[in-house]
């Protein structure tokens, strides 16, 4: 598939099946992060990539849980593949998926959000080539700045001079591909 009509195609998935995903298919996820831009050419993120159900299932919570309601820019996401946005019952951020990719980059690092998000964006793409259902979610240094994801982090051997910025939960979709949503106009001009 040509580049444009995968990124056409990409959907953010919200239903899992535990069907895990595979280490060589994750391997390539991984890879297609680490050849992400970054600012200065300075590869200064960092993946952890966890199939451990129970752990994601707990971080799913805290993230959550870190949810504020007061700073969203509207109440509706999808209602093929609803989000805690759209749908408060859901207790997990991570929505059941079995691997959950966790982008890390130094704290007060001007650029830490810009390359996690490039990372994040390279790990999406790679992961539809691959057949595999992604989302890419946030909350991740609030997530992390509970006591309990403090505990996770250092469990990991996270230096406290990362932060976490961002999230790509990976497997396969529980139901039907979504359709593309329409494209609003007006989101691009030209100026010469």
């Amino acid at each position: 598939m040509e580049l444009l009509e995968l990124m056409k195609y990409r959907r953010s998935i919200r239903r899992y099946t535990e069907r895990q995903v595979p280490e060589e298919a994750l391997l390539k996820v991984l890879e297609a992060g680490a050849y992400a831009p970054s600012a200065g050419g300075g590869q200064r993120t960092r993946f952890v990539a966890c199939q451990n159900r129970t752990l994601n299932e707990a971080l799913g919570k805290l993230n959550a849980a870190c949810l504020d309601r007061s700073r969203l820019a509207g109440t509706f996401v999808s209602k093929e593949q609803p989000s805690i946005i759209d749908d408060p019952s859901i207790r997990s951020g991570f929505y059941g998926a079995p691997t959950v990719i966790t982008i890390f980059g130094p704290k007060h690092f001007l650029y830490a959000g810009a390359d996690a998000f490039c990372a994040a964006e390279n790990m999406v793409l790679e992961a539809t080539e691959l057949g595999l259902s992604s989302c890419l979610l946030a909350r991740a240094a609030e997530t992390f700045s509970t006591p309990e994801g403090e505990a996770i982090r250092r469990q990991w051997e996270i230096p406290d001079t990362m932060e976490a910025q961002c999230f790509v939960i990976l497997g396969y979709i529980d139901g039907e591909y979504p359709a593309t949503k329409p494209r609003k106009s007006g989101r691009y001009q030209i100026v010469r």
